[in-house]
C-alpha cells in the first residue's frame, strides 16, 4: 500500500517574521512496507513552540548548527498507529514522537512514546506533561528554588510554559505576579489560574513604568522566570532582592529580526551584583531523562483537575506555517496546537 504524505519543508531562513513563503508544502508517495520494529503513524495534533524560531537563526545556538534548510520542520507530534510490526504498538494506539511537520511517517518503536488516553487527554503530552511542562517544573524548580512567602514574577505568563510556571509556583507557596499582553489575559491569570498579581506590559510604555508597577504591589523580586526578555526584563531587574534567581527559559522579545542581532545587553548586571544574585539559563533538554520524575508529581494534579491547562488548537494542517507566526503575536493563550 501507498499513502499520500504531505510535509512542510523549510526552504528559507526568515530574517523578521516567519511564514508560509519560508515553507514548501509537498506531498509525495510513502511506502508503508515496514521493516522489524517499524510503526506507520498518521499525525493528529501538532507542537508549535517558540523554540522552533531559535532553530532558524543563522547561527548556531543550543544546538551546534541551525535547523538545516530542504528538511521536514521538525516539531512534537501526536499521531495514531496505523500499522506496526513492533511489539507494544498496535492500530490506533496514540504515541507521541518528534516526526515533524509531517501527516504520515514510518517510525523505529525506540522513538514513539505509547499514551494512555484514560489517564490524561492524549495533547498533554504536547503541553503540561511534554516539554512544556518539563521546562515549567524544572526550570522553577531547579533553578529558581522557589520558597513559601517569596516573590515570584513570571513574564510571558499566559504561555504555555509560562501559565504552568505560574501555578506550580503557587503550590510552593510563592506569592506570584503574571506579566501578560491584554487585560483579557491579566484577569485569566488572576481569577483562573491564582496569580496574587498580574500586569499588562501593554499598557506601559517603557521599562521605567513598568517597573515602576511590579514594585508597587510586589515590593522586590525574589526569582524572576523569565520567558520574553527585552522590556520586561530591563524593569524586573532593578528590583530584585538579596540572593534572588533568574532563569533565562526565553526571549521570544528577540527571536522576529533579533536572533542574530540582538539587542545590546545585558545591561543591569550592577544589580547581580550589588544583591548577590544568580542568573541561570535553562533547556527542557537536560531533563529529558528526569520526565518521570516530574509526571509522577504533576499527572495527578491534571487528573484531578488541579491543574489549568488550557490550549488553542488551530484546525487545518496547511495553517501551521501561520500558526508559528502567531506565537509571536499574542494571539493565543496556553499551548498552541494544529490539529491535522
Amino acid at each position: 500500500m501507498t499513502i499520500t504524505q504531505r510535509l512542510w519543508m523549510y526552504r528559507r531562513q526568515p530574517l523578521a517574521e516567519v511564514g508560509g513563503e519560508h515553507y514548501e508544502l509537498i506531498a509525495q508517495p510513502l511506502d508503508t512496507r515496514l521493516g522489524d520494529n517499524e510503526v506507520l503513524i498518521e499525525a493528529r495534533y501538532f507542537s508549535v513552540d517558540p523554540y522552533m524560531r531559535i532553530g532558524q537563526s543563522g547561527k548556531p545556538t543550543y544546538d551546534a548548527e541551525p535547523h538545516p534548510l530542504n528538511t521536514v520542520q521538525q516539531s512534537g507530534v501526536v499521531s495514531q498507529v496505523i500499522a506496526s510490526k513492533a511489539a507494544g504498538f498496535a492500530e490506533g494506539d496514540w504515541v507521541y514522537s518528534y516526526s515533524g511537520w509531517q501527516s504520515h511517517a514510518r517510525v523505529h518503536a525506540s522513538a514513539l512514546t505509547r499514551l494512555d488516553p484514560e489517564q490524561a487527554p492524549v495533547t498533554t503530552a504536547l503541553g503540561v506533561l511534554g516539554m512544556p511542562g518539563r521546562t515549567a517544573w524544572f526550570g522553577l524548580t531547579e533553578s529558581g528554588k522557589p520558597h513559601a512567602g517569596e516573590v515570584v514574577v513570571v513574564s510571558g505568563a499566559a504561555g504555555a510554559v509560562g501559565s504552568l510556571v505560574l501555578q506550580f509556583a503557587k503550590r510552593h507557596g510563592a506569592r506570584v505576579l503574571g506579566i501578560a499582553g491584554g487585560p483579557a489575559k491579566c484577569a485569566w491569570l488572576r481569577t483562573d489560574l491564582g496569580a496574587d498579581w498580574a500586569i499588562d506590559y501593554k499598557a506601559h510604555g517603557n521599562a521605567d513604568s513598568l517597573s515602576a508597577a511590579i514594585k508597587e504591589v510586589t515590593g522586590g523580586v525574589d526569582v524572576y522566570f523569565d520567558n520574553v526578555g527585552g522590556m520586561v526584563t530591563d524593569a524586573v531587574i532593578p528590583l530584585i532582592n538579596r540572593r534572588a534567581r533568574i532563569v533565562i527559559c526565553g526571549q521570544i522579545s528577540q527571536y522576529n529580526g533579533g536572533l542574530d542581532t540582538p539587542e545590546l545587553g545585558p545591561r543591569l548586571l550592577h544589580h547581580m551584583l550589588y544583591q548577590r544574585a544568580t542568573i541561570q539559563g535553562m533547556l527542557a533538554r537536560d531533563y529529558v531523562h528526569r520526565m518521570d520524575e516530574m509526571k509522577r508529581i504533576v499527572a495527578p494534579w491534571v487528573k484531578a483537575g488541579d491543574i489549568v491547562f488550557e490550549e488553542t488548537i488551530i484546525d487545518g494542517f496547511e495553517q501551521l506555517p501561520s500558526a508559528l507566526n502567531s506565537l509571536f503575536t499574542g494571539e493565543h493563550r496556553g499551548k498552541l496546537l494544529v490539529k491535522a
